[in-house]
């Protein structure tokens, strides 16, 4: 095979250099024809602004699947070259260029990671040369990455359950947001899910705010019986997960206007909650169609006009029954967090009745 010549883009001021610019980044579909390595770099271009305006200023981490994506493919959740043909890159690779940003955050354990900063769109297009089709963002901005400045609403489909359901508690969420004073924000994830934003004032730790996220979903399943906060897998049934540890420190949800590693090379997509109500497959937005919905204008052009107060969220948490919930299995075990056990093989004898475990 032939390769092909490297490809200058231009974008605003700079000049990246796309290398392999014809590799077929995603094969066709009845919906989309087959999308090349130029294609994701000028799509990211297109959409540079709103994309800065939503992630720009932020730690992000890097989903790189550098020889394209296609069905089968894995994403590996360790270290580059730990078997996956995507994986996850926190850190810039060696001889990026110098004009780059990065921001230095912390991890759960204490391990300080200078994470890609995304202050101007070219910086997007040299991800995507480099690979990216997914950013992940931290819900927080340069100069204080301790608060996050976003409640994020996970809405996860689980089996059985469909983007449509997800939809319907999206729209849920929304009205009790309403209720509480507070505008939330809507978009795709890219696949099934949805996404709803809060914009909230700096004051709170990532802790605080996932308890803000418990007590919104936990007033969610008490206004729908297919809504649940269960974190094992075993007691959701065919329900939609509200993923509330997706607040916490080093988790993040696909930023917005992002590609995801899925057929037909669909956006997660920023929404008004009338164009959500009427969608009813989000495939429909994706790398060929987003660039003209945009023409449009932002729909979330003005979600950093108001900042809010989590104290009608927190005091959710503090009055509707349940207490903590698990951390993901990677974090430090966490005050008052229930035992780590799946529920169907925990011994009751070897548990106490505050959680604590027997020796």
């Amino acid at each position: 095979m032939v390769k092909s010549s490297a490809e200058v883009l231009v974008v605003g001021d700079r000049e990246v250099r796309i290398s392999s610019p014809n590799r077929i980044i995603y094969e066709p579909t009845d919906r989309t024809p087959a999308v090349t390595k130029l294609d994701v770099c000028k799509y990211f271009a297109a959409v540079g602004a709103p994309l800065i305006r939503a992630i720009g200023g932020r730690p992000v981490a890097m989903e790189r699947w550098p020889d394209g994506w296609r069905e089968g493919m894995s994403l590996a959740t360790g270290n580059p070259g730990g078997g996956g043909d995507g994986f996850y890159q926190k850190r810039l690779p060696r001889g990026a260029p110098s004009w780059l940003e990065t921001i230095r955050v912390v991890t759960p354990g204490g391990r300080p990671i200078d994470e890609l900063c995304l202050h101007e769109p070219a910086a997007a297009v040299w991800a995507a040369q480099m690979g990216t089709l997914t950013f992940h963002p931290w819900p927080v901005r340069r100069p204080d990455v301790d608060h996050p400045d976003e409640l994020r609403i996970d809405i996860d489909p689980q089996p059985s359950t469909s983007f449509v359901d997800a939809r319907r508690v999206a729209l849920l969420t929304h009205d009790l947001l309403e209720e509480l004073g507070i505008r939330g924000f809507a978009k795709t994830s890219g696949n099934r899910g949805v996404h709803v934003y809060v914009r909230i004032r700096p004051e709170w730790t990532f802790e605080e705010v996932r308890h803000a996220a418990i007590g919104l979903g936990r007033e969610l399943e008490r206004r729908d019986d297919a809504v649940t906060t269960a974190w094992w897998k075993e007691e959701r049934g065919a329900r939609l997960f509200i993923d509330y540890n997706q607040n916490n420190r080093d988790r993040t949800v696909a930023g917005a206007w992002s590609l995801r590693a899925r057929s037909g090379a669909p956006v997660s997509t920023p929404m008004t909650w009338d164009t959500l109500a009427a969608t009813d497959d989000p495939r429909e937005f994706n790398l060929v169609t987003v660039p003209s919905y945009l023409a449009d204008g932002d729909p979330w052009s003005d979600m950093y006009d108001v900042a809010y107060g989590l104290e009608p969220l927190l005091r959710l948490w503090e009055q509707l029954p349940g207490g903590e919930l698990n951390f993901p299995p990677d974090y430090p075990k966490m005050p008052g967090e229930p035992p780590r056990v799946q529920p169907s093989k925990k011994n009751p004898e070897h548990w106490g009745p505050g959680g604590e475990k027997l020796a």
